[in-house]
């Protein structure tokens, strides 16, 4: 009969981490290799004190958002010279 596999303390604080700060696992590992301590998490934890540092609802790289920001340009232009009326 095999026993239940144990899950070493060290690597149960990460689990509890995990859980607690909705860490994804890849998240987890970058921060075991870095030798981050589970139980500092907390104090670098400071989303509501700091909103500006919140993840971005959409991710986009910096080529794309040039792109969109000289297409909405284009279309500004566009408007404003089909509003402007040619003077006599």
């Amino acid at each position: 009969m095999k026993s239940k596999q144990r899950i070493p303390e060290d690597l149960q604080r990460w689990i509890e981490a995990r859980k607690r700060f909705h860490l994804s696992d890849a998240q987890v590992q970058m921060a075991r290799e870095m030798g981050m301590n589970p139980r500092k998490l907390g104090s670098l934890a400071n989303h509501d004190q700091e909103p500006w540092k919140a993840q971005p609802e959409r991710v986009l790289p910096i080529e794309d958002r040039a792109r969109e920001v000289a297409a909405k340009k284009a279309e500004k232009r566009e408007r404003r010279q089909r509003t402007k009326v040619p003077r006599d």
